[in-house]
């Protein structure tokens, strides 16, 4: 009796779904027969059984989310070992492969739908190919023996039958290609050519691995696209010093950054297909404008949220902000503080820089990046004259906010940043 372990189906794989099972209690399996299907961040794979036996138990039910890597998912009786791709190379398995079965007589006669018996390599190992690959093989006559695998492990999947129907295996230079789009796991500085002892290591802590494997899928999984927008702020400037000192009495102090909120939600509750996140299910189109500010803090970066900001005065939105950053650079934030945002500012104008992107903080649909105000030179009425100018880059998902929607938004965020008096109502 032996446990089937949740198998890895990529390098960086570190847990799945298990999707659905393709077996019951009871049911007797053969090498090659697909037992389950399992969901990955990427993809989702069927998993074969490499040796035959009975399935005693199922100890994971279909379904199940964040399965971690190794956790046994059924029992089988027998000398069964982890499903297959997890085995993929173990020369150990070649001789029980070798010898004859009872079943075999049924893999020559399978169901419509079955995929053919594991083929064997000219040296009586295995030869591993997705069922998919298996029935495209055995319709088109093709030898598996003479087809290169592309796929995990070198397992042999659909693009290398279909290749090889083509003309013959797929070249070198395309298995590259494809396997080049493979996780990997990441080289050591020694493998680059940097000496050990020439650098410090700094460990990192969990909140540099959680903003690390965020903004890597943020990059991986988001179709985004920049859009730019130049805004004079000479007026907003003049109307945040009256305001500062109206509200100086009461220790209340109104940064640009609060007017780029205030504007951002007010801007969304005109262009509401812009406050929206992407789902599996569909997009949702959020009720308020829930602003998330990026904060620097020791270590990384959090987003504390104002909620409802397109609700709230410049001097609630500055009172807010600044407790906010203050109690984010003690991380003394609650997770309802910093998670479920619908919209983020990042703002790097203090720091003196003009214009740049940002990665947007999923699930959100757009982040937008604020840059220096600074005197430059612009027309008006056919004039050359002087004007203080913000560089804003809008960088959306284009599964939510299209280049359109984004163009509406910044126009309507545009009049409320160079005539903020609007705001004060």
């Amino acid at each position: 009796m032996t446990d089937i372990l949740m198998p890895a189906l990529s390098p960086t794989m570190e847990e799945g779904v298990l999707a659905k099972w393709h077996v019951k209690v009871g049911d007797t399996v053969s090498a090659g027969d697909v037992i389950a299907e399992i969901e990955t961040d990427k993809a989702t794979m069927e998993v074969e059984a490499v040796d035959e036996g009975e399935v005693l138990e199922i100890l994971v039910p279909e379904g199940s989310e964040g399965v971690k890597v190794n956790t046994p998912i059924a029992r089988l009786s027998g000398d069964a070992v982890a499903p297959a791709p997890k085995k993929a190379d173990a020369p150990a398995e070649a001789p029980k492969a070798e010898a004859p079965k009872t079943e075999v007589p049924k893999v020559e006669a399978p169901k419509a739908e079955a995929a053919p018996a594991a083929p064997k390599s000219d040296d009586g190992g295995r030869i591993f190919a997705s069922p998919l690959a298996r029935r495209l093989a055995a319709q088109a006559g093709l030898d598996l023996k003479t087809v290169k695998g592309t796929g995990p492990h070198g397992r042999i999947v659909k693009r290398d039958v279909e290749a090889a129907g083509k003309g013959g295996a797929q070249p070198a230079a395309a298995a590259t290609a494809a396997t080049s789009a493979e996780p990997r796991k990441a080289l050591s500085l020694a493998q680059m050519g940097i000496a050990d002892g020439t650098y410090d290591l700094i460990p990192l802590d969990g909140m540099k691995k959680a903003v690390a494997r965020r903004m890597v899928d943020s990059v991986q999984n988001v179709p985004h696209f920049p859009l730019f927008i130049d805004v004079e702020i000479d007026q907003l400037m003049a109307v945040r010093a009256k305001v500062n000192k109206m509200l100086e009495p009461q220790g209340i102090k109104v940064s640009v950054n609060d007017f780029v909120i205030k504007a951002a939600a007010l801007a969304l509750k005109m262009v509401p297909e812009a406050n929206a996140s992407y789902t599996p299910e569909g997009i949702a189109m959020h009720h308020n404008a829930d602003v998330s500010m990026a904060v620097a803090i020791d270590g990384g970066l959090i987003t504390p949220i104002i909620r409802k900001a397109e609700t709230k005065g410049l001097a609630q939105i500055a009172t807010e902000s600044k407790d906010l950053a203050k109690r984010a650079r003690e991380r003394k934030l609650k997770p309802e503080e910093f998670q479920g945002g619908t919209f983020s500012v990042s703002n790097l104008g203090m720091f003196g820089i003009k214009q740049f992107t940002s990665i947007i903080n999923e699930p959100q649909g757009c982040i937008m990046s604020v840059g220096a105000g600074e005197q430059r030179p612009v027309v008006k009425d056919g004039q050359l004259a002087v004007a203080t100018v913000m560089t804003v880059t809008l960088t959306c998902d284009h599964r939510v906010v299209d280049g359109a929607t984004g163009a509406r938004l910044l126009q309507a965020f545009k009049p409320l940043i160079e005539d903020p008096v609007a705001m004060l109502a």
